[in-house]
């Protein structure tokens, strides 16, 4: 990926697989990344998601829970072009129920709306999620979701640099 990129890790972790993003982010904490790719974890902050993509990220790679009725544990790739889309919420579509964005000011429409009110514009959007078991409340993760987070810390630093999302990535 080229330019600036924004790793956002979402998620609540006192609920279940929901903190699948929170614990992506402590493992790719030690990891030494590219002068222009910052690593964030956002927990259920989504005002702070939104200013900081109106910072100019090319890129913003989001890590959190995404049911798409798959086994649990499942990582999926899911690439969301704005520039393709002229709603990128709408074209969020099959995640706009799931825990991404849910329930603490992170859904998609508020996040761009917000990005909006400030004159700015989200760049590529690229989605890592994992299938939850369970969003109940509880602190751990279910075992084949944390057993996911290492695949899906690989993945992201295979995004970063690669320089390009494969072509095994979900277009939506």
């Amino acid at each position: 990926m080229k330019g600036r990129v924004l790793i956002a890790c979402v998620g609540n972790i006192f609920c279940g697989d929901d903190g699948f993003g929170v614990e992506v982010a402590k493992r790719l904490a030690g990891v030494e990344l590219p002068e222009d790719v910052k690593l964030v974890d956002y927990g259920t902050g989504g005002m702070h998601l939104a200013y900081d993509m109106a910072d100019g990220y090319e890129t913003t790679i989001l890590v959190d829970a995404a049911p798409r009725d798959q086994e649990p544990g499942t990582v999926s790739v899911i690439e969301v072009d704005p520039a393709d889309h002229p709603n990128p919420a709408a074209a969020l579509g099959a995640l706009q129920g799931s825990m991404l964005f849910d329930g603490h000011g992170m859904q998609p429409d508020v996040v761009f709306g917000i990005l909006g009110m400030l004159g700015e514009k989200a760049g590529r959007i690229v989605v890592v999620g994992c299938e939850p078991a369970s969003v109940d409340y509880g602190i751990e993760l279910s075992e084949p979701v944390a057993a996911a987070v290492d695949e899906a810390a690989r993945i992201v630093l295979e995004l970063v640099t690669a320089g390009a999302v494969t072509a095994a990535t979900d277009k939506r």
